[in-house]
C-alpha cells in the first residue's frame, strides 16, 4: 500500500522535479470539503490531496489548489450572482487549479468524466484540455508556461 500511496506524488516530480507539494490532507477533511460542496470529489482529485494538499507548478501556479482554495472557489463560482450574469452556469464543474492569470481548470460533472476542462474567463469559453488528471500534470508541469492549454 505504501507504494500505491506516493503515485500522485511520483507522477508529479516526474512531469516537473521543482513542483510543490504540501503536506497532505486528512481522510475528514475530504469528508467535510464534500459536506461543504454538497457533491463527492473525483476520485483521482481526492487521492492526490490525499498524498499531496495541492500542486505548486512552474512560477508558483497553483496547478492544483489546496482543499481550501477548492472548497471556497468552487462555492463562490456556483454561488456568486454578478458571475451569474457574467457567464454561463459553473454548476456542471468543479474547479481545482489555475494558471495564474484568470483561466481556471475544472472537471465536468454533469455528466461525471474524468476530462480536464479549462475555463477561460475573458471569453467565458470551456474546452477540453486533457484526458484526467494524470494527463492534466503532465501537460501543465512539462510545459513550464502559464499558456501550455492553448492552441
Amino acid at each position: 500500500m505504501a507504494k500505491l500511496a506516493a503515485m500522485w506524488r511520483e507522477a508529479v516530480q516526474e512531469a516537473f522535479p521543482g513542483a510543490g507539494l504540501r503536506e497532505p490532507v486528512e481522510a475528514s477533511e475530504i469528508v467535510e470539503a464534500e459536506r461543504r460542496l454538497g457533491r463527492a470529489l473525483p476520485t483521482d482529485l481526492e487521492q492526490l490531496l490525499l498524498e499531496s494538499d495541492g500542486v505548486l507548478g512552474h512560477s508558483h501556479v497553483d496547478t492544483v489548489w489546496t482543499i481550501d482554495q477548492i472548497v471556497e472557489q468552487n462555492l463562490r463560482f456556483w454561488s456568486d450572482e454578478a458571475f451569474a450574469q457574467l457567464y454561463m452556469s459553473f454548476d456542471a464543474l468543479m474547479f481545482f487549479g489555475d494558471n495564474g492569470g484568470g483561466d481556471q481548470f475544472a472537471f465536468v460533472q454533469k455528466p461525471q468524466r474524468p476530462d480536464v476542462f479549462v475555463w477561460e474567463h475573458e471569453s467565458d469559453s470551456r474546452r477540453w484540455v486533457a484526458n484526467n488528471l494524470r494527463d492534466y500534470l503532465g501537460r501543465s508541469l512539462r510545459a513550464g508556461e502559464d499558456d501550455w492549454y492553448q492552441p
